[in-house]
């Protein structure tokens, strides 16, 4: 037997358990790949609470719903005031799990924590995100909120699963939330478990317990999951989705907000012509990138920066057309010698960076290089870590850095776009600059009526598209699979919701 599948099938044993020791009667097993990082996981710090948000122990004031729109969750509603400042009612009848009553003095003791340095659920991501002057409790059940600077995007900011709702904790209710589930142990890379709530608002759970537990990969969760072992797998194999469908197993793929894309060098080489950029963008088949890197289930072609069909996007398809991009070439002045562009008195050659911590990357950044050279460009591809490929790019060393970013983590479009295309974004390591774009991001972030929100940002969209400000390639799906008998459950397109109280498991 090969020695790496005498290595997976050991830990798959050891997986298995984890998984099975102490599970009880109607269990959902869910195998993913990362874990709890402490015994109990403040929901606020790091990324800790996009796990007790997925598995449904904790809830934010606002969610976002599987078409990208913003709705009260805990709240009953969100008014805004003046320009910087937002006041938000609770719902009647929410309790913690230790069965008091969810109140105004509460949830701002609970976010307060989140901008305090000495607090363990301090995060300094999501207290950028909230910006906060100040925040109060008026009566029993309204909090106002004061930012820094109008911010139409507040409200959205509210869904962060790090914003949880949270009362005061016990040895008995360590994580003191609002959820169809509690919280009741982790142990750290292994285990994340929650019971059901029998007292939830919106009524009983659908299951007796939520076990998460870690995989050393995909592969062995795979092997676990066909072992019996596990009920679920997150981001399961690809090139093994459709078999496993085969064999009687539920199969789950929805184009998520990840957008793999390439930010452009808009500064110098090749790439600083926008009709080059236009040929490179006509010149990939992102069919093909998603038939070859993701199994033809892993993702759809991407044309613009959020998902097609859901909330934020604007109508604009992938286009693959070789024909064209040579013709686009010719129109920048390159001329098409031997079987290859020459480009200011030399072949025309691009350079392209990435990194390895996300499988799909090098393979798309190669298949790239091949449709490139297949119209007579020539093409590099490195590898490296993130913050070399950026550095690459940013100090003019590269053309094209192919990355990899949830574009609505909250919902909201506008954060990301400002990192990544703003003249003075924080992520802009192409240096694209365009006044006109930088305005309408500006009106966005001080727009606050819905319509006008989005006519804007389809807008930028198009802007991005005619300019090839960035050159989007396919929105990730998330692949997951289950055993038959998985009911109340969709690949929600932030990634960050999966259990509710109306998920089942019927043997």
């Amino acid at each position: 037997m090969p020695v790496l599948k005498r290595v997976l099938i050991l830990f798959a044993m050891l997986f298995a358990f984890v998984v099975t020791s102490f599970a009880q009667p109607n269990s959902l097993s869910i195998a993913i790949t990362f874990g709890p990082n402490a015994e109990v996981p403040d929901p606020r710090a790091g990324y800790n609470g996009w796990m007790s948000n997925q598995t449904g122990v904790t809830e934010t004031l606002m969610g976002i719903d599987y078409d990208l729109n913003i709705y009260p969750r805990v709240a009953e509603s969100i008014e805004q005031v003046e320009p910087t400042q937002w006041k938000v009612v609770l719902r009647d009848g929410v309790k913690f799990h230790d069965g008091s009553a969810v109140t105004a003095s509460a949830v701002v003791d609970a976010i307060s924590a989140i901008s305090d340095e000495a607090h363990p659920g301090h995060n300094a991501r999501v207290s950028k995100l909230l910006d906060l002057k100040s925040i109060s409790a008026d009566g029993e059940k309204a909090i106002v909120f004061e930012t820094n600077a109008p911010n139409a995007a507040f409200p959205w900011t509210l869904s962060e699963p790090g914003i949880a709702v949270l009362g005061p904790t016990s040895d008995e209710f360590p994580i003191n939330a609002t959820g169809p589930y509690v919280f009741k142990e982790a142990i750290p890379d292994q285990l994340y478990r929650a019971e059901a709530n029998s007292n939830y608002r919106l009524g009983t759970p659908g299951l007796k317990e939520v076990r998460v537990v870690v995989s050393g990969d995909p592969a062995t969760a795979a092997l676990a999951f066909e072992a019996g072992e596990v009920d679920m797998v997150i981001n399961y194999p690809e090139a093994d989705y459709k078999r496993i469908q085969e064999t009687g197993a539920l199969g789950f793929s929805a184009p998520t907000a990840r957008l793999y894309f390439y930010t452009v060098n808009a500064a110098n080489g090749p790439m600083a012509n926008p009709l080059i950029r236009k040929a490179v963008s006509l010149a990939i088949d992102r069919n093909g990138v998603v038939d070859a890197v993701l199994s033809g289930v892993g993702g759809v072609p991407a044309g613009t920066i959020y998902p097609a069909g859901k909330g934020w996007a604007a109508d604009i398809s992938a286009t693959y057309d070789p024909v064209k991009a040579e013709e686009l070439l010719a129109e920048a002045g390159a001329v098409k010698e031997g079987g290859t562009w020459m480009f200011e008195g030399a072949p025309l050659e691009i350079d392209i960076v990435t990194y390895s911590s996300r499988a799909a990357l090098p393979p798309t950044a190669e298949l790239t290089q091949a449709f490139l050279q297949a119209i007579g460009v020539k093409a590099n591809v490195r590898v490296g870590e993130y913050g070399a490929s950026n550095d690459a790019i940013a100090a003019g060393e590269a053309d094209l850095f192919l990355q990899a970013w949830v574009t609505t983590p909250q919902g909201d479009p506008g954060a990301v776009l400002e990192a990544l295309l703003k003249s003075d974004g924080g992520s802009n390591a192409g240096k694209y600059a365009n006044a006109e774009l930088d305005q309408l991001l500006a009106d966005g972030r001080t727009t606050f009526e819905t319509a006008g929100r989005k006519a804007i940002y389809d807008k930028v969209q198009e802007i991005v598209s005619a300019e090839t400000a960035m050159i989007p390639v396919f929105h990730v799906a998330q692949v997951n699979v289950a055993k038959k008998g998985l009911t109340g459950y969709a690949v929600h397109p932030t990634e960050t919701y999966w259990i509710t109280h109306e998920t089942a498991l019927q043997e």
